[in-house]
């Protein structure tokens, strides 16, 4: 079979399309590169739904942890330390036996006991902690000139943090929250660890990089594909970040706006 037929055949399996079986013997390259590939496009699933409405609740918990009134403020402080403070895959394994529960009560919850939706939601939840608390102290860090200035002009409530805060916020954020971002796209590799199954098949890179491991008894050459594709994947979360970092800093004369500086969490 040539490497253009195995990509016909694979390109698309891990989302249902293409050849049902797998290989079982003679494993190319092209195989290899064509099925972690194809699982990658779950792990770029998980990830950027994940980021997009992360970002959003994380605002929302920012705001409601820099609150005054306590009915604001305690729930988004108790969210914030629950997700932060115990591991993303004892969510996941939380998550899922609630799942199974919700879905014996009623079917309407079946979805949320497959991966594509379940492990999405956890680290949606996830990611929205770690970055409501980057969001937070950036939202503490606001000069008090800035505030004072927008005071000055008039500007009170909603008007002062649309037209003032929220976009020193983000300015002052983004370098960790694309730390941040970069994290959670490799945090998706834990799906494979958790209980939410890979329903016929339709795995995530890790997924098949396991199969051809085990197939091959040869850890050396999946995993470091798997690798490549993160790294490359790593690369362009970088380039995108970093457009939206000068975007944000379109102000500043060129030598004053700060640098993208990529700093990997080793503990989470």
């Amino acid at each position: 079979m040539s490497c253009y037929q195995t990509i016909q055949d694979y390109a698309f399996r891990a989302f249902g399309y293409g050849e049902r079986l797998l290989p079982r013997s003679d494993f190319t390259l092209c195989e290899q590169f064509t099925l972690i590939g194809s699982g990658m496009m779950w792990n770029i699933y998980f990830g950027v739904v994940a980021v997009v409405t992360g970002f959003v609740l994380a605002n929302l918990l920012a705001v409601g942890k820099n609150a005054a009134p306590p009915w604001a403020r305690k729930p988004a402080e108790w969210f914030i330390f629950l997700f932060r403070g115990s591991p993303l895959f004892i969510q996941f394994f939380f998550a899922y036996f609630l799942f199974l529960n919700l879905k014996s009560v009623s079917s309407v919850f079946d979805p949320l006991s497959s991966a594509w939706a379940g492990a999405l939601i956890v680290l949606f939840l996830n990611t929205a902690a770690y970055s409501a608390d980057i969001f937070y102290g950036a939202l503490r860090s606001i000069p008090r000139g800035d505030i004072e200035a927008a005071d000055a002009y008039g500007l009170s409530g909603w008007s002062r943090f649309r037209e003032v805060m929220w976009p020193t916020m983000m300015r002052l954020a983004w370098p960790a929250y694309t730390n941040e971002a970069i994290f959670l796209f490799h945090a998706t590799t834990l799906v494979f660890f958790s209980g939410f199954p890979a329903w016929q098949q339709k795995g995530d890179a890790l997924y098949y990089a396991n199969y051809f491991a085990d197939k091959t008894f040869n850890p050396f050459v999946p995993y470091p594909i798997l690798a490549f594709y993160f790294i490359l994947l790593t690369l362009v979360i970088i380039s995108l970040f970093g457009m939206v970092n000068t975007w944000l800093n379109r102000h500043l004369p060129p030598n004053r706006r700060p640098k993208l500086k990529f700093k990997p969490n080793l503990l989470r």
